[in-house]
Order: C-alpha cells, then structure tokens, then sequence
C-alpha cells in the first residue's frame, strides 16, 4: 500500500525534510531513503555541487540575499522521484523551493526545541547559517517556527527520541 501523502504527482513523489540546523534531516533522510528503497538527496550538497563551492563560501561571496537566491534557483529547479530530500535551513525563505517540493511530494516539519537547536548548531559560520542582519539565533529560530509549521503536511518531533524513532513516526504519518 503506498502512503497517501506520497502520490500528489504521481505515485514516485518524494519526501522532503525541512525544519533547523541540528534537527536531524540528513540523517532522516538517509535513514527513510533506506526504509523506502528510495534516494537520498541533501539540498546543501546540490547546492555546492551546483556553484563549485562551499555553502560558507557562498555565503561570503554571495551574500546573504545572493546565497538566498542560489538556494531557491537550485531547489526550485529539483526534478526528483523516489527520493528523501534534506533540505537546508533557510529554504523556507523561498518560496518558489517550497512550492517545488511541495508539488513533489508531503513536506515533513522536523521540529526541535531552541535549546537542542543551540546545542547542535556549533559555529553558525561553518555551517552557513542564515542569520539576517540584527537578527540573534533565538530570534531566526522564533521567525523560522510559524514558517516551517504553515509550510508542512506533517510535524515530527526529532530531539528527545532516536532517529529510528523519529523515521518510524514519519512513516507512519505520511502513511495515513
């Protein structure tokens, strides 16, 4: 039985992971990769592969606004089935990315709390954190919230619990 979330476009959709920094998303996605016998695919990475460079590089010579742009091009132009996407963090400030993944397939909110998210994050520069001008971590975090829940089909809860766990309770709710 194929999960109902998944046949939006055909019956080879994706899903897609959005949600902060630190909240597990590539992990996820190559873990339900393998639970599905789907792909995995980490926007961050496509993005590099795709300017030649690293993100914090990108970045810097981009700028934020450039580096936003890039991010959105790249991700709006996905064409991908059967596939676990990870996206970076601040796609969610694109619009037409969003609406891309989202014709691909249900889109999974991985929601953490602001601690474990300050915890996991690190150097926000090595990264390429998106951090807008005059803008500290908690407030990007509390801007990015109401963002991620308004974009999703499906929030999951990923601090506290494994990430078997956590691939189980998405399976489970894109199934039904």
């Amino acid at each position: 039985m194929q999960p109902s979330l998944l046949g939006r476009i055909s019956d080879e959709g994706c899903v897609s992971l959005i949600g902060m920094a630190g909240a597990g998303k590539t992990t996820l996605a190559s873990l339900l990769a393998r639970r599905l016998g789907w792909a995995s695919l980490d926007t961050d990475r496509l993005i590099e592969a795709t300017a030649g460079a690293s993100l914090p590089s990108l970045l810097e010579r981009l700028g934020l606004e450039g580096f936003l742009r890039l991010e959105e091009n790249v991700v709006a132009g996905l064409g991908v089935k059967r596939c676990v996407v990870a996206t970076g963090g601040s796609v969610i400030y694109a619009p037409r990315a969003v609406a891309r993944l989202k014709a691909c397939g249900p889109l999974v909110f991985l929601s953490i709390d602001l601690d474990t998210f300050l915890a996991r994050l690190g150097d926000p520069g090595q990264r390429a954190f998106v951090v807008p001008p005059g803008m500290t971590l908690p407030e990007v975090f509390a801007e990015r919230q109401p963002l991620y829940a308004a974009a999703a089909d499906l929030t999951v809860t990923s601090c506290g619990v494994s990430p078997e766990a956590c691939a189980a309770q998405i399976l489970e709710g894109i199934a039904s």
